[in-house]
């Protein structure tokens, strides 16, 4: 698979707030993925993940290691 490797801002709604979240194509691929896979939106996803991160790291980065964690098993 060929693609830019910088990562890309997307806008998501948080708990009614609008914010970017910048990722490679791949994770927003993949993101997308899991999302459809469990019956969900994007912005429900990334808020459920939100919520579970806590303030140790940044929304992207959490979104990455959850995406890792789902295709590892």
């Amino acid at each position: 698979m060929t693609s830019d490797a910088r990562p890309r801002k997307h806008s998501v709604t948080l708990r009614g707030h609008r914010t970017s979240i910048s990722l490679e194509d791949e994770f927003w691929s993949a993101f997308r993925d899991i999302a459809e896979a469990e019956g969900k939106g994007i912005n429900e996803l990334a808020a459920e993940i939100d919520e579970a991160r806590g303030l140790s790291s940044g929304l992207a980065s959490a979104i990455r290691l959850y995406v890792l964690r789902h295709y590892r098993g």
